[in-house]
């Protein structure tokens, strides 16, 4: 599966769409603006809440958790070590390693990707593109470039 989402138009209060590679329009996402943390909803066209993400907030390094149909699936948790840092998707068995800012890194279950994401720059606008593996959690691996998508927004506007 391939989907792009448009650069830099991440903002907790609006809602933006997830396309095809055709330019048609998959998933919305919506943010909430008066809340305590940041959150998340991933919903399909016909509105059914696909995904809830939401920031465990009072932690040193940024951790979200992920739910589907009102049960946690995964905690996302920022990793850092002396001069690389990952994120760890704990729950799923994740590791995301990568260029996080230039919006270039992998998603793995162990040895196998899960799925690839890169910015692509002669598109319509900038994109980065999600390519999510056959047979992977297409939801799950969307919802952790959302919580990656956060965190680096986060980042740039402290």
């Amino acid at each position: 599966m391939e989907l792009y989402i448009k650069q830099r138009v991440f903002t907790w209060g609006d809602r933006f769409s997830v396309y095809d590679a055709l330019e048609r329009e998959q998933f919305y996402v919506e943010g909430e603006v008066f809340s305590f943390g940041k959150k998340l909803h991933l919903y399909d066209l016909n509105g059914q809440e696909l995904a809830y993400i939401q920031q465990k907030v009072w932690s040193f390094l940024p951790k979200f958790h992920i739910f589907r149909d009102g049960s946690e699936i995964a905690e996302v948790v920022r990793e850092i070590a002396l001069f690389q840092q990952w994120y760890t998707v704990h729950g799923l068995g994740w590791e995301v390693e990568g260029d996080f800012s230039g919006h270039e890194y992998t998603i793995r279950n162990g040895d196998q990707p899960v799925a690839f994401v890169s910015k692509k720059w002669f598109t319509w606008g900038d994109t980065y593109q999600i390519v999510i593996q056959p047979g992977a959690d297409a939801i799950a691996a969307l919802a952790v470039v959302l919580v990656i998508d956060a965190c680096i927004e986060m980042a740039q506007n402290d």
